[in-house]
């Protein structure tokens, strides 16, 4: 049977429009459908750090952004009660961050990709992958008009978030799995002006953070142990007002602000997905998940969708076989995401930085260049590897005594065992 289609993307948001729009640009013949229509909200914190916000000019869609009115981010804070670690997060070429509500930065990616060539669906539920001989060769769904579509392509991508329908389809193999570690509510405050920074309050098993975003509106999250979620559940706004009370100067200011909207529940699983297999890949959420602890999900969406598009260009092309393509794209995303991967479900326990990291924090504070490459970390524009790499604690110690040197040494040798190649016992957040 003749494919319609070079590739078809089940999931339309921040890693479905992308991968359709990136094939769409290298001249394939793209497919993308999703059950919503847009625009329309999900379930995210949605920050973008600045290597995300270096995508979309990359696409050359950030001025698109920007025009919305999301207030740029261009200071990171980390306050641990008895100090404050203040850092720029980007680079020279990508400085800010941004917090864009999902229903205006999803509108704006679909909308992309199909100006960029890919077919767009909206409001089309997936109900089969079609499976011929092992291989995905299409999908068969049904749009809200009703009558059951079959589509074909030479590849299925599923771009479709944790629920993936299409990773239920396929059965990829899960590896580096850890449950839950994590539970937050978040709502959105107005009156309660930023100026430009993304602030991170971390106390002992408690956690909050506030960023700006649309419509003169901040975005408030406050998270605690998955094993306390529950019953937090039972009284949502009281649990979420006295964690923040262990914050007076914020909790101060919250008080002068009004809630907007109501409270949203977040928790999420941490896991690795294979993202290939005969016919069918997965990109985003669909194929590696870990908390939103340190905001990476819409990055590396935007990564995933950028690699993969760069294996299935190989593939269609005629360069390189399937298996050859698809498993660079799996080793290419495993390697850039891991360390942060494991720095994330550390920092998303909770646990209180040990005395050795406390005493490297006292050591980091008031120094800018060592600030700023802390809050480049927490971004994820350096890895946790490299920020926390025995050379890098010596230059940043450079200028302490020596009781704080050691201080260092000790920290990065009590962190890097647990990870291999990061340092996940530092106990902060984003």
């Amino acid at each position: 049977m003749t494919q319609a289609f070079d590739a078809i993307v089940v999931g339309a948001r921040c890693a479905g429009s992308p991968t359709a729009m990136l094939l769409a640009r290298r001249g394939y013949r793209v497919l993308a459908v999703d059950r919503a229509t847009f625009p329309s909200d999900t379930v995210s914190t949605h920050i973008l750090h600045p290597l995300g916000v270096s995508a979309l000019s990359r696409w050359e869609l950030l001025d698109s952004l920007a025009a919305t009115g999301c207030p740029p981010m261009h200071t990171y804070a980390f306050d641990f009660g008895a100090i404050t670690i203040t850092g720029a997060p980007g680079t020279t070429e990508a400085p800010v961050a941004y917090c864009p509500r999902r229903p205006i930065l999803d509108k704006l990616l679909v909308d992309a990709a199909g100006r960029s060539g890919a077919e767009i669906r909206e409001g089309f539920a997936v109900e089969e992958v079609l499976i011929e001989e092992g291989r995905a060769v299409g999908i068969r769904g049904r749009s809200k008009q009703g009558g059951s579509i079959i589509e074909r392509a030479q590849v299925v991508v599923g771009a479709d978030g944790r629920r993936s329908f299409v990773a239920k389809a396929v059965r990829p193999e899960h590896y580096d799995e850890k449950p839950p570690l994590l539970g937050a509510y978040y709502t959105y405050w107005s009156g309660l002006p930023m100026d430009g920074r993304f602030e991170n309050y971390i106390r002992a098993k408690r956690g909050f953070a506030v960023a700006p975003t649309h419509d003169h509106l901040t975005m408030v999250i406050v998270g605690w142990p998955y094993a306390e979620f529950a019953q937090h559940k039972r009284d949502v706004e009281g649990s979420y007002l006295k964690a923040i009370e262990l914050a007076p100067t914020f909790a101060e200011r919250l008080r002068g602000a009004q809630r907007e909207a109501p409270f949203t529940a977040a928790a999420v699983p941490n896991y690795f997905r294979k993202p290939y297999g005969p016919g069918w890949a997965l990109v985003g959420d669909a194929g590696y998940n870990r908390d939103f602890i340190t905001g990476q999900g819409i990055m590396d969406a935007f990564h995933d969708a950028e690699l993969c598009v760069a294996a299935l260009d190989g593939f269609f092309s005629g360069a390189l076989p399937f298996e050859a393509a698809m498993s660079e794209y799996q080793r290419a995303r495993d390697a850039r995401v891991k360390a942060m991967y494991e720095f994330t479900c550390h920092l998303a326990t909770l646990e209180p930085p040990s005395p050795e990291m406390q005493r490297l924090f006292g050591a980091i504070h008031g120094k800018q260049r060592a600030m700023d490459g802390f809050a480049r970390m927490n971004a994820g524009t350096i890895s946790p590897a490299e920020f926390f790499a025995p050379e890098n604690v010596d230059a940043m110690n450079a200028a302490v005594s020596t009781q704080a040197g050691a201080a260092s040494a000790l920290a990065y040798r009590d962190c890097a065992p647990n990870c291999g190649d990061c340092a996940p016992n530092c106990g902060t957040g984003s």
